[in-house]
């Protein structure tokens, strides 16, 4: 997908603003509906979150560099990446990716388009223990419009994509699917390559109110694993102490 700009305005919020949501892999088994229909060559599976309202929402982490399909899902909503790879990546990009899939009308008979609830995305922008939104309108942010759209018969990578904000208006009047893989290096992060925990969430309302109708929550963690040779040492550090800690008591 394209590079994501123009997103310094979003408004910051507090994780107390986003309702609390389903943890557990979208229908039971981590597949959305129809498919991934984002480019070609994603497969589906390993998303988090639910089925609600006849509204299907889930979330994913993704390995990007190394380009894989790797997920590494703890099965609830735990995504894990190794940032030691992050050698092997542009500077100025994360090593993994989040993406979300929306579908309004999952049983494929209420006729429900995209343009007919609110939708709110919102994403960490503290890489720490805290949490501090910044949200978005996917379907309202000025240079933030390429997203693949499609309906329940779409197959896999066939999403059309708009070119404008003022097409994706229009198209999200028309379809009743969209799904988007984005990087934090897409201006969401001044620091895309920061380990840390970073959440994730994408909720549907009903148009105009607040009534949350179906949502998904993520969070990936960026780590850096300790090396074998610095658990050992870790290991003796703390023998050495308890030792001493011994005679001292003697």
């Amino acid at each position: 997908m394209r590079n994501l700009r123009q997103l310094a305005a979003v408004a910051c919020l507090t994780m107390a603003s986003v309702t609390s949501v389903a943890a557990a892999p979208v229908n039971g088994t981590g597949l959305v509906k129809p498919d991934t229909i984002f480019g070609s060559g994603n497969a589906n599976g390993g998303f988090t979150g639910e089925t609600n309202n006849n509204i299907e929402v889930g979330l994913r982490g993704k390995q990007r560099y190394p380009a894989a399909e790797v997920y590494n899902y703890d099965g609830v909503d735990t995504y894990t990446f190794d940032t030691t790879v992050l050698t092997t990546n542009p500077s100025h990009r994360s090593v993994f990716n989040f993406e979300w899939s929306v579908n309004v009308d999952y049983s494929g008979t209420s006729g429900s388009v995209l343009s007919d609830f609110d939708h709110v995305f919102s994403y960490d922008t503290d890489s720490g223990a805290g949490v501090t939104f910044a949200t978005l309108d996917p379907f309202n942010t000025p240079g933030f419009f390429d997203h693949s759209l499609g309906d329940n018969t779409t197959g896999n990578g066939n999403g059309i994509e708009s070119a404008s904000n003022a097409e994706l208006t229009t198209n999200s009047g028309l379809y009743s699917v969209a799904q988007q893989s984005a990087n934090l290096g897409f201006g969401y992060s001044l620091d895309p390559d920061k380990p840390g925990s970073y959440v994730f969430n994408y909720s549907v309302y009903e148009k105009g109110t607040t009534t949350l109708l179906s949502s998904a929550e993520i969070t990936v963690v960026a780590t850096v694993p300790l090396p074998a040779g610095g658990l050992l040492l870790l290991t003796a550090l703390g023998g050495l102490g308890f030792a001493r800690r011994r005679r001292k008591s003697v």
